[in-house]
């Protein structure tokens, strides 16, 4: 579903994002880890295809991205970590236009507003300007945005930054409904939600894919003191403690 061989993304003189490679097939859940600065969100905009790649090739479904971005993105979900909101709208007239740009056809739109409004559980807050609306709201209008055109690969960056707990939970309940309909990438500083939620962990750390393989090989089996296996928090420094490979 998701195929990346060894992209490359350059700012000037400063790569990113380098040489990635990994595969992710449909209906796979995988959380996506790394510290501030890794080339997380960098990767996951050029997925979307908000950013071209330096080098490197990707492909969506078995589509080139760099070549057929159009019908790319109609099969991709994106919800930034700043959620794409036009705040003086209503929920309702937000995620209209969202289904009007993203393609839905017009006999569609009704239907799909409807049950994204659902899915979402805005319905009743539907005719609110988002402007009023609490962050956990605002969140879920902004993943609202990102399905309501149905489509087969969900990205998601940061989807419960800055949230309560419990809109936290709330947000969280959310992604474990829509991820038995997608394929999901999910970037998150909250490691329990990986372990509740992902089939497989990527972990970058300077710009390239340092881990890529199932959660349960990454925790590892139960240990003297660890009678669960490691946590993922765990596994995650000790990841980034590990020395670069060629390092003296």
């Amino acid at each position: 579903m998701i195929v990346t061989q060894k992209v490359t993304k350059y700012f000037q003189s400063f790569a990113a994002v380098r040489e990635v490679s990994f595969t992710i097939p449909a209906g796979e859940i995988v959380g996506f880890l790394g510290q501030n600065g890794a080339g997380k969100t960098t990767l996951m905009r050029i997925l979307a295809s908000f950013l071209p790649a330096s080098s490197g090739r990707v492909f969506i479904d078995g589509e080139d991205l760099a070549r057929h971005s159009l019908s790319c993105r109609a099969k991709i979900g994106y919800l930034p970590e700043t959620p794409p909101l036009y705040t003086n709208m209503t929920v309702e007239d937000y995620l209209r236009f969202a289904a009007e740009i993203k393609g839905v056809p017009v006999k569609q739109r009704r239907i799909r507003l409807d049950k994204v409004l659902a899915e979402c559980q805005l319905t009743a807050v539907r005719q609110k300007v988002i402007g009023t609306l609490s962050k956990g709201y605002k969140q879920r209008v902004g993943i609202a945005q990102a399905i309501v055109h149905e489509p087969r690969i969900l990205i998601l960056d940061e989807p419960t930054s800055g949230l309560d707990p419990i809109q936290v939970l709330q947000v969280r309940a959310l992604i474990k409904d829509l991820r038995h309909q997608r394929t999901v990438l999910l970037s998150t500083h909250i490691l329990s939600e990986i372990e509740q939620i992902a089939h497989r962990v990527l972990i970058m750390r300077d710009g390239q894919l340092i881990v890529d393989g199932p959660l349960g090989s990454l925790l590892g089996a139960p240990g003297p003191g660890r009678p669960g296996g490691a946590t993922l928090e765990e596994a995650f420094v000790n990841c980034h403690q590990a020395r670069p490979e060629g390092a003296p």
